[in-house]
């Protein structure tokens, strides 16, 4: 690399920031994954990218759930089940893809995420088991709060991502790419010093794209659902392509196991998405119709249709209304 592409950089500030810096044309990540030890506990980057995006996407998706009608007491009440769950069906999805002998010799590495390892996929089923167990449970409107589901996804995936990029657990295949990125300190790529496609930039990108998508949209969509539907659609269309440049191990017909699920969620999503849509659709064509009847109801009756009993008159019809009066008086606490 020249020394003007050198001072470009140093100016940039890239070669002082947390350990990055440019070699030879690639970009090289040279940061521990522990930001500090304290005793036996360790504080990684990892784990607090994570954290942050909890923050940030409870930030960004509570006020959007409030919003939508629900209360607050009823989101807290299912939000903690689903967090554990989202987070054990994360790592348990992520350990059945793995060889299991070590995991069964020491079964507590099963939950040791950070050794690196999460599949997002499980976190989703995970989640959504709970969410729908719970809401039954507290009887909250289970669309609209798995719309605000997808906002907080999305946000905590993308800081998530960040995480990935620092410890060097998602990476794509060796590249000469000037963007490639080196990690002398992972222990997650094969080499130390060959340049990875950075997969986990590719990913962090899609998520902030899917959350514009969708941020754009969340008002638009109606009835409630259509929003997470569209995110399970865009998520699955989105991993499918993105995992044709990671490093994973392929399952079936040339396809990661992402990839396999991904073509399993697709139809299904797209099915959710057509049903709640056609929900829409009946809505509108009831109302038009109950439109259509109401007015001429009103002008029978106006007209003295032919409905009414031979007895009715004007003068029978003020008694009744009279009636009513006299016996809704004392009835207004029942609404």
């Amino acid at each position: 690399m020249g020394p003007r592409v050198e001072a470009m950089a140093t100016r940039a500030g890239w070669d002082g920031f947390c350990g990055g810096k440019l070699k030879d044309g690639m970009v090289t990540i040279d940061i521990d994954p522990v930001i500090l030890e304290i005793g036996p506990l360790a504080v990684r980057w990892y784990g607090l990218m994570y954290a942050v995006g909890i923050l940030v996407g409870l930030y960004v998706s509570l006020p959007y759930a409030l919003q939508k009608g629900l209360k607050e007491e009823d989101i807290w009440k299912v939000f903690w089940p689903a967090a554990v769950a989202a987070f054990l069906g994360g790592r348990l999805y992520f350990v059945l893809q793995q060889d299991l002998g070590p995991y069964l010799a020491q079964p507590w590495r099963i939950l040791a995420t950070w050794e690196g390892g999460m599949a997002f996929y499980g976190a989703i089923f995970g989640g959504l088991a709970a969410i729908v167990v719970a809401c039954r449970i507290y009887k909250v409107p289970i669309w609209p709060l798995l719309d605000a589901a997808a906002l907080f996804a999305t946000v905590g995936q993308a800081f998530g991502r960040i995480g990935n990029l620092i410890n060097g657990d998602i990476v794509g295949y060796p590249t000469t790419n000037l963007w490639g990125v080196v990690y002398p300190r992972s222990p997650f790529v094969a080499s130390p010093t060959t340049a990875y496609e950075p997969a986990a930039v590719y990913e962090l990108l899609f998520n902030l794209v899917l959350f514009f998508i969708l941020w754009n949209v969340r008002f638009r969509l109606r009835p409630d659902g259509l929003v997470f539907a569209l995110y399970l659609i865009l998520y699955a269309v989105g991993q499918f392509g993105l995992f044709f440049g990671r490093d994973n191990v392929v399952v079936w017909m040339g396809l990661k196991q992402a990839q396999v699920t991904s073509l399993v969620v697709l139809p299904l999503a797209l099915g959710v998405f057509y049903w709640r849509w056609r929900q829409r659709t009946w809505v509108r064509r009831w109302g038009r119709a109950a439109g259509r009847l109401r007015p001429s109801s009103a002008n029978e009756e106006a007209a003295g249709g032919g409905l009414g009993h031979p007895d009715d008159g004007p003068g029978k019809d003020k008694d009744q209304k009279d009636a009513r009066h006299r016996g809704g008086q004392g009835q207004g606490d029942r609404g």
